[in-house]
Parts: structure tokens; sequence; C-alpha cells
């Protein structure tokens, strides 16, 4: 897979998918993962890419041009134009699924006040958002985005089996508790059930309690 990201902040997105499962996919060949800086489309001295809203109100506006230049650079054939805006789609476990069976993503990160409108109607495959709050800017979107995506793609793992089992992945519901030594640690033991090598039983326990955290997690 490969990702490219347009950002005013190059090193935000990349500083922490260096480390850990997203660096190995890099080292590995799985991902190809580039960021770049939205000013090397500006084409004045300034390397100008904001302006004033029309029609007045507070803040800038990302301009239409570099992003326009910058995306027609680096598409490809298959490539999926991605938009990060807090209007956007929700970013779910099933999403992140779904982008993984893609070949290439190109995210544009929103600053300012976000970007010219004509961005979305004229480019933009998807606008996505990560949650219901306002970040400083979407280069940090982006980051956790990519996080999301790469950890499914296989092989991004160790082990398979833990994209498979892990919260949200099995009809959106949250992992039972996990234990591992000491039995009883402060007087707090683990439960007999995980103890007792009867799988069929311990599958129950699992679902059971994935079930109540996930019902807890929603009030």
């Amino acid at each position: 897979m490969r990702i490219d990201v347009i950002t005013l902040f190059p090193e935000i997105v990349l500083a922490p998918l260096r480390e850990s499962i997203i660096g190995r996919a890099q080292k590995k060949g799985i991902l190809e993962l580039y960021a770049h800086n939205l000013r090397d489309w500006a084409t004045d001295k300034r390397r100008t890419v904001d302006g004033p809203v029309y029609g007045g109100g507070a803040g800038m506006l990302l301009r239409p041009e570099p992003i326009f230049a910058a995306v027609e650079e680096l598409r490809g054939t298959n490539t999926v134009v991605i938009l990060l805006s807090p209007q956007g789609r929700t970013l779910t476990q099933d999403l992140a699924a779904a982008f993984k069976e893609e070949t290439h993503l190109i995210f544009i990160c929103g600053h300012y006040e976000g970007v010219d409108f004509r961005v979305v109607e004229g480019l933009v495959d998807l606008e996505l958002s990560i949650g219901n709050y306002v970040l400083t800017n979407g280069a940090i979107a982006a980051a956790v985005s990519v996080d999301a995506i790469v950890r499914l793609l296989p092989d991004a793992l160790g082990d398979p089996e833990s994209s498979v089992t892990e919260s949200f992945s099995v009809g959106g519901q949250i992992e039972a508790p996990a234990y591992t030594k000491p039995v009883d640690y402060k007087g707090m033991v683990v439960p007999e059930v995980l103890r007792s090598g009867n799988h069929v039983e311990i599958d129950r326990w699992r679902a059971e309690q994935g079930r109540l955290r996930t019902r807890d997690a929603q009030k």
C-alpha cells in the first residue's frame, strides 16, 4: 500500500509512524508512506497557501490551487482521496478495514478554518473524521488514520490473530478483560475460568464480558 499525506506539518505525520508496528511495516515494504508539504505546490515567492474567507468570518482557509496541484501530481489510477475534516464520516474499525483493501490513499490535512469547499466538490472521494472534536490541524488525524489502517494489512502485525480478536473487530464489540501473571496481585485475582483450561467456557466468558464492557461504554 502507498499512502501520501498532504499537510503543512509533515513531521507531525511522520514522527509517530516511524516506530512500532507502522515503522516495521515500512521496513518490510508493506507500506510506502510519504508526507508532503503543501507549500511545495504554492506558486508565489512567499509560498502562500491560505486566504481570507469570502463573505467575512474569522480565520483563514486553505486555497484550492496548491491542493489541486498536489493531488493531481500524486494521484494514480486507483487512488482514493480523503480529506480529514470534523464534518467527515467517523473513522471506525470497519471503515479502516475497508481502506486497507485500497492500493493508494491520499490524505489532505485541513488547517486554519479548513479548506476551500471546491476541494470537497472537485477532488475528494470521502471526508473523514476521527471524532466529534476539533484538532489543531489534520496532520494529527492523518497519523491516527494511517495507524488504524496499516496495522490491519497482512503481515503488519506479528500475530495475524490480533487484528481479528481485538476490540471493535467482531461486531463492534469491545474485548473482554485480559490478565497475565501473577494470579493474585494486591488481592485482585485472575478469574478462575481463565485458569481452568476449559476453552469452551473461556470463550463463553470472554463473549459475555465483551458484551458487558460494550454496554457500559455506551452508557
